[in-house]
């Protein structure tokens, strides 16, 4: 009976979306160049969390497909990357309730209140200051579901508002034509594949969610003008912004770096994506 009132609450109470948390990021490996998830640290190897008490992994599935994936850290309730594919530009923005993962919820026959191991839509009620920012961007999505299925907590962060629609805003949009433009894959078809993630700060949202001290994102591609893989990555503090100023695009390598320093992040995308 326990069980059946918090699923009640969950599907009741909060949009949620049918993703999958799995054992194996095997399921959904297609969101990742040459099917290689990357290697943390601590948290992830050979596709598999190395701590499943508090990461988990996530092959996010909206209207049965499987559309990106995300790697959760349910302790401090936000994501650490999610990983998809840029095919396309759909330009609009999706009228759609935010979404939870009810799998991440606990089912232990004990009651609780949703939000255990995920951040929810209360969170950021009377918030001024803090925007829900996409890790996967729903402007980067190729169409009308794919845009939608970014619209889940998993998939967001605490992101200054200012920071989130100035410098960060401009860096997506600004990679986003880039990709358009100059990443293909197999038929000349558009393809990038790319990886968003945030590093945990010391703050946090409602005594609840981590506010991220910095975000990144890096992607890779073939790029058809120059007949060569191309990637190119990005990071800035999660700080208000008076004069947004653009992010400078930087090398994998260096990404990695300060990740290392970081989170001891050991590993990000494929060899066809370093010393380019």
């Amino acid at each position: 009976m326990r069980l059946l009132v918090i699923f009640a609450l969950l599907v009741l109470g909060f949009p949620s979306i049918m993703a999958e948390v799995v054992d194996s990021f095997s399921k959904c490996s297609d969101f990742f160049i040459k099917n290689e998830p990357p290697e943390i640290e601590g948290v992830l190897k050979n596709s598999v969390s190395q701590d499943e008490d508090r990461y988990k992994l996530i092959c996010q599935k909206y209207d049965e497909q499987y559309r990106f994936a995300t790697l959760y850290d349910i302790r401090e309730k936000i994501p650490v990357f999610s990983a998809y594919k840029f095919t396309g530009i759909y330009k609009k923005t999706p009228h759609i309730q935010w979404m939870i993962e009810p799998q991440l919820e606990p089912l232990d026959g004990e009651m609780s209140e949703p939000g255990a191991n995920q951040a929810v839509p209360g969170d950021y009620w009377n918030q001024k200051t803090l925007d829900r920012g996409h890790l996967f961007p729903n402007g980067h999505a190729a169409d009308e579901i794919n845009a939608e299925s970014t619209y889940t907590q998993t998939n967001s962060v605490p992101q200054e508002s200012s920071f989130n629609s100035g410098s960060w805003k401009l860096m997506e949009q600004s990679v986003r034509e880039f990709m358009n433009s100059n990443c293909r894959g197999q038929n000349y078809k558009i393809l990038a594949y790319v990886l968003t993630g945030a590093v945990p700060g010391n703050t946090h949202l409602n005594n609840r969610v981590n506010i991220p001290s910095y975000m990144w994102t890096v992607f890779c591609c073939y790029n058809a003008k120059l007949k060569a893989w191309e990637s190119k990555a990005y990071w800035a503090e999660n700080k208000e912004e008076e004069d947004p100023k653009p992010i400078d695009a930087k090398k994998l390598e260096e990404l990695e770096e300060f990740l290392w320093k970081k989170y001891k992040q050991s590993s990000l995308l494929s060899t066809e994506c370093y010393n380019l």
